[in-house]
């Protein structure tokens, strides 16, 4: 799926790339429209009826992505939150042993996040994934998510990199459509982001359940 020999920068994606998205989606579908319901006096059920359409409204903006915008936005704290759900953050499968093998190769290895800093923040500690990056990006230090075409150019001019040698594993199809029309040509999907959920079917881009995929060569 990868040639390795071609490859001198890997930039991964966070939540559901390599921590599973169960995580988030139980905070978002879930734990936040309780506590949403406390504040307000609401049945839960009625407090995810006004809570969908707000969240839908936003998704692929910077906003969906920014525990501020929904702190204020919904008079909760959103990252105080996150800390009390902590214990349930995890690491998908095999992407540790991935990590490890990569450190000890020549790649070049950045996270490129569209999470919050207070999120990637809990998340590195309560992983112990930080040691194996070589740098962490928020889409937040750029005021783009990555879905956005001129993320890319503000990416490369922080942190150069050359197209053609460049590799992106993301669960998300609209980054990684962003990406291609960036010129980014060695683009990689995941088709499990939440342990939960059943495999996705992924046809626009090569994809893979877990790490060990991609673990050939390197």
């Amino acid at each position: 799926m990868v040639n390795w020999k071609e490859i001198d920068t890997v930039f991964l994606d966070m939540d559901g790339t390599l921590l599973d998205l169960r995580f988030d989606n139980h905070f978002w579908k879930e734990f936040v429209p309780l506590k949403f319901a406390e504040k307000e006096g609401l049945s839960v059920d009625d407090a995810k009826t006004h809570l969908i359409p707000r969240f839908k409204s936003k998704e692929g903006t910077l906003d969906w992505y920014c525990l501020d915008y929904w702190s204020d936005t919904l008079q909760l704290d959103i990252a105080g939150l996150k800390v009390e759900l902590a214990e349930l953050i995890a690491v998908l499968p095999h992407v540790s042993e991935f990590l490890e093998k990569i450190k000890q190769s020549s790649q070049r290895v950045l996270l490129v996040t569209n999470a919050h800093r207070d999120s990637l923040d809990l998340k590195m500690e309560k992983t112990g994934l930080l040691p194996f990056f070589d740098g962490l990006v928020s889409s937040h230090d750029f005021g783009l998510p990555k879905e956005h075409a001129d993320f890319w150019h503000r990416l490369q001019h922080q942190h150069s990199f050359e197209k053609q040698t460049t590799l992106l594993i993301d669960d998300s199809l609209a980054v990684l459509n962003s990406a291609r029309q960036y010129g980014i040509v060695h683009l990689v999907s995941v088709s499990r982001p939440d342990s939960g959920l059943p495999k996705k079917e992924i046809t626009d881009f090569p994809a893979i359940e877990d790490f060990r995929e991609l673990m050939r060569g390197l």
